[in-house]
């Protein structure tokens, strides 16, 4: 098999279907052809999945549910990476984002372009702004639903550009060559993956803590292996919830806190910024992909 793609949902019985929708043979390029599974785990949501929800969705998942599980996504991201088929793997930690129809497709041409790469997806919000502050204007989940209606998603997956903003990290202005430091569709071989010991299993704060970003470090800075930035497709993240994404700035930057202490007392470091040299792959599909024109707060 190709492709494993990982997908953790905690609590998502709205988000969910869109996702994988999203991951399906009808919506990415070349997925009608392409050797591929969705391994989808519920982390233990008080709601459990029901696969009734995407049974009009032609997609290859396979529903895990744990019962025992824990807070945070490290132990159920292990369990699906022990299950995967893949020669690739396909990390999604936020069960609860969108892609861009060109994503496989660009991702997977990555691994004939260059040597053992990692390839990153780039974070983009639905909404007008970073959700953290567009909730508290209003922003909700009718007003997102409304949203996608408006574009006809999925009739043309890029129209999320049209309702959607990059994640900016407190920078005035963004454009796709921008470092990345996470990634929430970020693929790797499962050997690498394997190799590095899967999940650490010791970030065990609500949400995973740094987990994502400590994936995304020591997998584009094992040796050998070859960065990647995919440009003009992104993963575009739905309101749910999140620990961190979907509560106050005050309460996000508490939890960002407690997730650097965390992160220090693992690595011994502080540094989450990897430093590798990163490629480009990709294309710009429509005027609204061009974010570099944009302004933003």
């Amino acid at each position: 098999m190709k492709l494993s793609v990982i997908l953790i949902s905690y609590d998502m019985a709205r988000e969910i279907p869109r996702t994988l929708q999203g991951l399906s043979r009808t919506y990415q390029h070349g997925a009608q052809e392409l050797d591929y599974e969705v391994i989808l785990v519920d982390n233990g949501s008080p709601n459990p999945l029901d696969p009734a929800s995407w049974a009009g969705i032609d997609v290859p998942v396979r529903l895990i549910q744990l019962k025992d599980a824990s807070s945070s996504p490290a132990r159920a991201i292990n369990i699906a990476l022990n299950e995967a088929a893949g020669e690739i793997v396909c990390l999604m930690i936020d069960g609860a984002h969108i892609l861009t129809p060109g994503v496989f497709r660009m991702a997977l041409a990555s691994y004939a372009a260059f040597e053992n790469p990692v390839v990153a997806t780039r974070y983009f919000w639905l909404g007008p702004d970073a959700q953290n502050e567009s909730i508290s204007q209003g922003y909700d989940g009718t007003v997102e639903d409304q949203l996608l209606l408006k574009i006809e998603w999925p009739h043309d997956g890029y129209r999320l550009y049209e309702i959607g903003t990059p994640l900016r990290n407190g920078g005035e202005r963004i454009h796709w060559l921008n470092r990345m430091f996470e990634s929430n569709c970020l693929f790797m071989t499962r050997a690498l993956f394997e190799g590095q010991g899967g999940a650490d299993e010791r970030f065990d704060l609500p949400g995973g803590g740094f987990i994502n970003l400590d994936i995304f470090g020591r997998a584009v800075d094992a040796p050998g292996v070859t960065a990647v930035q995919l440009i003009g497709e992104g993963c575009f993240h739905q309101l749910h919830g999140g620990t961190t994404t979907n509560v106050s700035i005050e309460q996000r930057d508490m939890s960002l806190d407690k997730y650097r202490r965390q992160f220090e007392e693992i690595r011994g470091h502080g540094d989450v910024v990897t430093k590798k040299t990163f490629y480009y792959m990709g294309h710009l599909p429509t005027k609204a992909s061009k974010i570099h024109r944009g302004s933003y707060k």
